[in-house]
C-alpha cells in the first residue's frame, strides 16, 4: 500500500509492518517545494544530513550541525501530508551517550514534527538505540556504509565482502533487536543484502544493496540528474535536470545580453493591459 493510499500520515509501526510486502518508496528532501513533490509518491521521505553536501557543497556529512537537520526538517515537515519523516540525526549528535542522543533527538522531534530519527552503526549503537525507543522515540537503523565513518573507511567503500559480510548481518540483527522498525543498507554486496533481508524481522531499505530489500531510498539530486558529474554506479538517473536547467540558464542569458528579455510581455506600462491568462496587469 503506497502513502497516496492511507487517510493519515504514515507511522513508525505502518513502516515496520510492510516487512516483505510491497517495496517502500523512500527518498530524501530538505526543502518544501521537493518534499511536496515527493510526499504523494513516497512511503518515507528522509531529512539526510547529505543535505552538507547536496546543498551547502560540504565534502561529506561530517560538517553538518543539528541546528542545519532542524532547519532543513522544519521546511520538510511544512511539505508532507502522507509520508512518514524521518530526519538523520548528524554526526557527534549521539554517539557520546544513550543520554546524549535522547536529549538531541527529542530536540529534533519537537522542533521538526518528525516521526522518527535515522542513526548510522550496528553494535557500536545497539544500546542507544533500546534506550532511544524505550523512551518514545521511534529509531530507523542504518548499516553497511555509514557515510558519518567514512574516514574510518578509508572512503566511499563497499562493505561487508568476504569475511567482513559477518559483521554486517551482526550490525543488522543488533540494530533490530534494540528495537528500530526498519534499517537502511548502504553500499553492500547483493547476496549479502539479500540474506539480511531474509534473517532480520525488520524491513530492510535498500542504496546500493538489493532490489530483495524491503524498500528503496535514493538521494532525491541524484536520480534527477541535478549533479551532472556525479553518478555513483547505485543511482538511476530518472532524469536529466542538470543539462535542461543548464540550457534555460544559458537562454535566459544570451536574451539579457541581447535585450530581448524582459519583453513588452513581462513590463508594465502607464495603464492597465490584459496579459495572457485574461488577467490585468
Amino acid at each position: 500500500m503506497s502513502a497516496t493510499a492511507e487517510s493519515r500520515a504514515l507511522t513508525p509501526p505502518d513502516i515496520a509492518a510492510r516487512k516483505g510486502k510491497t517495496p517502500l518508496v523512500c527518498l530524501t528532501a530538505y526543502t518544501t517545494p521537493i518534499a511536496k513533490l515527493v510526499d504523494e509518491h513516497c512511503d518515507v521521505v528522509l531529512v539526510g544530513d547529505s543535505v552538507g553536501m547536496v546543498l551547502h557543497g560540504m565534502p561529506s556529512t561530517l560538517g553538518v550541525t543539528l541546528e542545519m537537520m532542524i532547519l532543513h526538517g522544519k521546511a520538510v515537515r511544512r511539505g508532507l501530508q502522507s509520508a512518514l519523516m524521518v530526519v538523520d540525526m548528524p554526526f557527534g549528535s549521539y554517539e557520546e551517550s544513550p543520554e546524549q542522543a535522547f536529549r538531541n533527538a527529542a530536540l529534533v522531534m519537537a522542533e521538526t514534527g518528525a516521526a522518527a530519527v535515522k542513526v548510522e552503526g550496528g553494535e557500536s549503537v545497539a544500546e542507544t538505540i533500546r534506550f532511544l525507543t524505550a523512551r518514545g522515540i521511534p529509531v530507523m537503523g542504518h548499516i553497511g556504509l555509514t557515510p558519518q565513518a567514512v574516514n574510518a573507511f578509508g572512503g566511499y567503500r563497499v562493505q561487508g565482502r568476504g569475511e567482513r559480510a559477518e559483521r554486517i548481518l551482526r550490525d543488522a540483527m543488533a540494530v533490530a533487536e534494540a528495537g528500530a522498525f526498519a534499517v537502511v543498507l548502504e553500499k553492500i554486496p547483493e547476496a549479502l543484502a539479500r540474506r539480511i533481508t531474509q534473517e532480520v524481522a525488520i524491513p530492510t531499505i535498500g542504496i546500493g544493496a538489493s532490489a530483495s530489500c524491503d524498500g528503496q531510498i535514493l538521494v532525491v539530486d541524484d536520480m534527477l540528474g541535478l549533479f551532472g558529474a556525479f553518478r555513483p554506479r547505485f543511482v538511476k538517473r530518472y532524469a536529466e535536470l542538470a543539462e535542461s536547467a543548464e540550457a534555460a540558464i544559458a537562454t535566459y542569458a544570451n536574451e539579457v545580453r541581447e535585450r530581448s528579455f524582459p519583453a513588452l510581455d513581462h513590463v508594465f506600462g502607464d495603464e492597465p493591459r490584459t496579459v495572457s491568462g485574461g488577467q490585468a496587469a
